[in-house]
């Protein structure tokens, strides 16, 4: 299978991961009364990274941590030819009231975030909820949904797909871009 284009390669990627944990920083202070809360699976990645550069930039940060699972909340899970295997909610506090920080690596199509917006509601009602991605795929929104804090934009048609590579998991950290004519791996 050919490889796709690299459009944030190993040092870029961490610059940005550094430019979205300061703009969390200027906007959330001392952070008194926010959470940042994950998406299973791959926003936990990046809500994990971003909470490690907040700690180091920003020693008196106090803040909860939360893991979301958003699997039975999709609007197509029944649709699925496969049994899912959802994550767990790791959530052991309330968002009533509270600024919640919502992280996931990829906005596409809004439906996640639809989902995970849906999930919050069992933990209570938050003051304001903020989204930040890594990757903002522009085109073919479903949802009037738009991120807080952007990594990257990237345009694409339907067709294509953007893949999000950490370093946990691969060589490097870095986002690829797959055209149309292109397979995902």
């Amino acid at each position: 299978m050919k490889e796709g284009k690299i459009i944030l390669d190993k040092g870029k990627f961490q610059l940005t991961l550094e430019r979205l944990s300061h703009q969390v920083i200027e906007n959330h202070g001392d952070f008194e009364n926010t959470c940042i809360i994950g998406i299973q699976e791959r926003g936990v990645l990046l809500a994990e990274r971003i909470i490690a550069l907040i700690k180091k930039n920003h020693k008196k940060a106090k803040f909860q941590y939360g893991k979301l699972d958003i699997t039975f909340y999709r609007d197509d899970f029944r649709r699925r030819d496969t049994p899912l295997s959802p994550s767990s909610t790791e959530l052991d506090f309330l968002i009533e009231g509270k600024r919640v920080i919502l992280i996931d690596d990829v906005l596409y199509t809004g439906r996640t975030i639809q989902a995970a917006l849906s999930a919050l509601q069992d933990f209570g009602r938050p003051l304001q909820v903020e989204l930040l991605t890594l990757v903002n795929r522009r085109f073919n929104r479903h949802l009037p949904i738009k991120a807080d804090y952007t990594g990257i934009n990237v345009d694409s048609l339907d067709e294509a797909y953007v893949k999000v590579e950490w370093n946990d998991e691969h060589p490097e950290d870095r986002i690829l871009f797959f055209s149309a004519d292109k397979k995902k791996q």
